[in-house]
Formats: C-alpha cells, sequence, structure tokens
C-alpha cells in the first residue's frame, strides 16, 4: 500500500493544477446534490485538500 501512496503523492505534485480542478469539479457535485447546505463547509474542505497537494491552490477564485 505504501508503493501506491507513494505513487498518488508523486502524481499530485507532478499535477497540481489538474488535481486542484478534480478537486473544484467534486466539491461542485457535493454541493450541488446536497442543495448548498454545506457550501460553506464543502469550501473549506477543498481549499485544505488543495493546500496539501503540491504547491497548493492554483485555481481561480
Amino acid at each position: 500500500m505504501s508503493d501506491f501512496m507513494d505513487k498518488a503523492k508523486d502524481f499530485a505534485d507532478k499535477h497540481d493544477k489538474q488535481v486542484d480542478q478534480g478537486l473544484d469539479k467534486g466539491g461542485d457535485m457535493v454541493d450541488k446534490r446536497t442543495g448548498g447546505k454545506y457550501d460553506e463547509q464543502i469550501d473549506k474542505g477543498v481549499d485544505m485538500a488543495q493546500q496539501r497537494t503540491g504547491g497548493g491552490d492554483t485555481s481561480p477564485a
């Protein structure tokens, strides 16, 4: 399992922009499915996840 995690981390580091975009899309989908009820919590979680991948949040604000 450690090898898989190392590969995932390497991918995230090398493709920060794509990972950030995927996190944004995932957050938008969850927000839509919950009717915006947890918008602030979802945004906070997405932002935290983006900061932990590569150089951080590279998506336009």
